[in-house]
This record gives C-alpha cells, sequence and structure tokens, in this order.
C-alpha cells in the first residue's frame, strides 16, 4: 500500500514568495476552487521533478477552464470569486459567505504602475488590501527618497485610518501596474454596526499582522542601537 506521505506530490509557491506543502492532489485541487492557487502559480510536482504553471499541469488544467462569474466589489464589478479575497493574508481564514458579505463593503481600486495611492501629510480615510502587484511606503526628505517598506500581493497598509482620520505618516506608490481593494473609515464603521460577527475576525487578524510588524521594528531597532554602542565603544 502506498504510504500517505508519498501521495504528497506537490509543492506550491506562494504569493507571499513562501513554499506551501508538500500536500496531496486533492488538498491542491481544494485549494484551486478556492482560488488560493491561481492559474499562473508556480507548482512543483515531484514525478516530473520540475515547477510549472499550475494551468499547464495536465491534471489540474481542467480546474481552471471554468468562467469565473464577475462580482461587484464596491462600484466596481470585477471578474473573481469572493474566494479570491483569500489571497490576502488577514481574510485567508474567512468562509465563502463571509467573504461575500465582506465584498459589499469593499471598492476595488486598479494603480497604475509610479501612481501614488496616498499622500503623506493629507487625512486617511481608509485601508487598502493589495489583490496583486507591489508598492512601497515612502518619505521624501530634502528631494531624497527613504524607502520604509516594500508591500507585496496580499498584504495591507494605511489600517489606522480605520480609527482616527489623522494625517497620512507616508506616501505609498505602485512599484508596477497593481490593484488594491479599499476599505474606507465609513463602510468599516457600517461593518461593525450591521455585521459584528464579521468585523470581529477581520479585526483579530489584522491585530496579528500588526503586532508581527512592531516585533520586527523592535528586533530591527535594537540591532541599529546595538551596532551604534557597539562603535561607540571602539572609538
Amino acid at each position: 500500500m502506498e504510504s500517505q506521505a508519498s501521495t504528497k506530490d506537490y509543492i506550491i509557491w506562494g504569493i507571499d514568495d513562501s513554499t506551501y506543502g508538500p500536500v496531496e492532489l486533492s488538498v491542491l485541487i481544494e485549494w484551486i476552487k478556492d482560488e488560493r492557487v491561481l492559474p499562473e502559480s508556480w507548482i512543483f510536482a515531484r514525478k516530473q521533478g520540475i515547477w510549472q504553471k499550475a494551468s499547464e499541469i495536465g491534471e489540474l488544467k481542467d480546474f481552471f477552464k471554468t468562467e469565473l462569474p464577475p462580482v461587484s466589489v464596491g462600484p466596481t464589478v470585477v471578474s473573481f470569486k469572493p474566494g479570491a479575497l483569500r489571497r490576502i493574508k488577514i481574510l485567508a481564514k474567512l468562509n465563502d459567505a463571509q467573504l461575500a458579505h465582506l465584498s459589499d463593503f469593499l471598492e476595488y481600486q486598479p494603480v497604475l504602475q509610479h501612481a501614488q495611492v496616498v499622500k503623506q501629510g493629507e487625512p486617511g480615510d481608509a485601508m487598502y488590501l493589495i489583490m496583486s502587484g507591489e508598492l512601497r511606503a515612502r518619505t521624501m526628505v530634502g528631494g531624497r527618497e527613504t524607502i520604509l517598506m516594500t508591500l507585496g500581493t496580499g498584504e495591507f497598509f494605511g489600517e489606522m485610518s480605520l480609527f482616527d482620520q489623522g494625517p497620512r505618516s507616508a506616501d505609498v506608490v505602485a512599484n508596477v501596474d497593481s490593484s488594491v481593494l479599499r476599505l474606507t473609515a465609513a463602510s468599516f464603521e457600517r461593518l461593525t454596526r450591521e455585521m459584528p460577527s464579521l468585523s470581529t475576525p477581520f479585526l483579530q487578524a489584522t491585530s496579528r499582522t500588526l503586532s508581527a510588524r512592531i516585533r520586527a521594528a523592535n528586533k530591527r531597532l535594537t540591532g541599529v542601537i546595538q551596532q551604534f554602542s557597539a562603535s561607540r565603544e571602539l572609538n
């Protein structure tokens, strides 16, 4: 009898540049249905020993043939199912019904390369979830750019605007053609009022990511302080 481990023949290169697996074919198919795996996702098939796009793997091709119905996200109609929202990391654990309800509160916004999504100093009024592409948070000092963070598919920014409309702390600019989902402060307030059972897991997931960012920032700061202290001791 074939062992369970030997049936786990697929490794997935995720949108966050991390690998997942190995997993069985049945699991991979479920991820395709949930749109966690897209036609252009890279898959390593152990039997062939090569990386291929998911849509080019024989046993998976049929699962990409069905045309996906358009879904209304805010005022814009875009061609993806609610399950596609799971590419946003903080939404990965929500079920289809929750994602469908959440889409009613979001606005889809394409962003061209070099376009500025938010501007430093302007009042914040929305949080942004990155559906595709890459953006950078920057500050300009004396005409020179300092990059604070690079954000890719599945990440978010501007979350503090959901709680106060204070000034933006940085510019956010698209490195490549991208797309984002915009959750305004007004829509978030309506979400918490009308659907607390949905806003609660959303806030919990957002808080976990923010905590991880703060820990990473503290670690970097500690490293800088240690380097500075060591250089002073040498002098």
